[in-house]
């Protein structure tokens, strides 16, 4: 079968065969439909990060497909079924993090197209059990991004508390930050979208962003300070230093809520202005599978709509150039069909 594999850290993914998977038991191989492209699978193929994946791996977390066979012991999934295998490929279920909701936070987890082959391939392998189904009116194309950006971002404004008469920052407008600014305005929040993009602002205005800061030629602190400052700020954009703006923007008692993981991996926190006036910084990390089929059905109601643009497995280094260059508006989907 097809696959984009990474041999070599920041060296470009080569195009093979390779061979195609068995699925173990509990486990089935979905035929990948469409694949989306994440900023993590750029850096998952550059090795950016302190913990990095064996080599040779498959990226992608977005693959959306077709149930073709199913191992031993499955029942909660048939032949044919669509199915989004996540980021979150498998969780132990007995841990503290997993007993008290919070199995994205499992020790033990294994992270598809990262610790496991993902869905830059025709076929993937998951585990039946976090292989979430995909409602039959949404568009396949759609549901790539909605397994991980939307899921991303869905819990991240669980997390930020967001709701009525709050205003809440987005900061970074891309494949995440167009998600979030919906589901910011689905809690009944007032959104401020932060960028350097101008295309990108547009798009969060349309998608229902109330204010929009270009943080290239406006100072983001002034401006959420004018407001009032944020009751939350969540922060996609992959730099420290979009984190230190959106702390420094937050109201009293306002949340700082991190999910953007740059490869610069710290930020400076001022401590006597956290404790004074109250602060709280708190990192999110993609949802659970509840968290991911209440995604899907969201978008099922109509609720949400996603920016994209299509692309060939072919093209997966070229892509990648693109989302480091800045040009992606939203988010790329591999079709695989």
């Amino acid at each position: 079968m097809r696959a984009a594999v990474v041999h070599e850290f920041g060296a470009p993914l080569a195009i093979e065969d390779i061979e195609k998977p068995e699925p173990g038991p509990g486990e089935v191989v979905v035929k990948i439909e469409t694949s989306g492209l994440c900023h993590t699978d750029v850096h998952a193929a550059c090795g950016d990060w302190p913990v990095k994946p064996g080599l040779p791996f498959v990226p992608g977390h977005e693959g959306v497909g077709l149930v073709e066979r199913v191992g031993a012991g499955v029942s909660r999934l048939s032949e044919g079924d669509r199915v989004a295998v996540p980021w979150l490929g498998w969780a132990c279920g007995a841990c503290e993090a997993c007993a008290s909701g919070w199995e994205s936070l499992c020790p033990h987890a294994k992270y598809t197209g990262y610790t496991v082959n993902g869905g830059f391939a025709d076929y993937t392998v998951a585990d039946a059990s976090f292989a979430g189904l995909v409602p039959g009116t949404v568009d396949p194309l759609d549901a790539a991004p909605l397994t991980c950006a939307g899921v991303t971002t869905y819990k991240a404004v669980k997390v930020s508390g967001a709701g009525p008469s709050d205003l809440v920052a987005v900061v970074g407008i891309g494949g995440l930050g167009h998600l979030a600014v919906q589901y910011a305005k689905i809690a009944g929040a007032t959104v401020v979208a932060i960028d350097v993009v101008d295309s990108k602002l547009e798009m969060a205005r349309q998608l229902g962003a109330a204010h929009t800061i270009n943080a290239s030629t406006q100072d983001p602190i002034a401006e959420l300070q004018a407001l009032g400052g944020a009751d939350a700020a969540i922060v996609l954009a992959a730099t420290p230093q979009a984190a230190e703006q959106a702390l420094a923007g937050l109201r009293r008692n306002g949340q700082l809520v991190l999910v953007g993981l740059p490869k610069d991996n710290t930020m400076k926190l001022p401590i006597f202005e956290t404790v004074l006036m109250g602060k709280k910084i708190v990192g999110s990390l993609v949802g659970t599978r509840v968290d991911l089929a209440e995604t899907f059905e969201l978008h099922a109601d109509g609720r949400t709509k996603i920016v994209r643009e299509s692309r060939q497995l072919e093209q997966v280094n070229e892509s990648m150039d693109e989302v480091l260059s800045g040009t992606v508006d939203a988010r790329l989907v591999f079709d695989l069909r």
